[in-house]
């Protein structure tokens, strides 16, 4: 399964210094996003019997060609990882992640891929 997610809010940046409410409402629009999303790319819910990991893996494709820092790109999607994990029904421990960065492209996005571990 693919999906394109928007690019990250900047209030999600581990970096970013604002109150913990404006935070919360982005964390909350971000985990909505990313699920509903992946509930519209039809992922296939696992259930909680199911125990294989899950290989998902993040291209980031940034809507600049500003350098960009993998660390702060990696925590600002911890909100969009629960969703998925969400739509998924399972627990995002079981995620085997692997991050890359990708070509800018016009407002940025994160392209995400969700399949079986190997």
């Amino acid at each position: 399964v693919r999906l394109a997610l928007p690019w990250p809010d900047q209030k999600l940046s581990p970096n970013a210094r604002c109150h913990w409410a404006v935070k919360a409402k982005a964390v909350k629009a971000a985990r909505s996003m990313a699920y509903y999303l992946a509930m519209q790319a039809r992922v296939r819910r696992l259930g909680v019997g199911a125990t294989e990991p899950i290989a998902v893996k993040f291209e980031f494709c940034p809507p600049s060609d500003r350098r960009r820092d993998r660390d702060n790109g990696i925590s600002s999607m911890k909100a969009a990882t629960d969703g998925i994990a969400d739509a998924l029904g399972v627990d995002d421990s079981r995620f085997v992640s692997t991050y890359s960065m990708g070509q800018h492209i016009k407002d940025g996005a994160v392209l995400v891929t969700i399949g079986r571990s190997a």
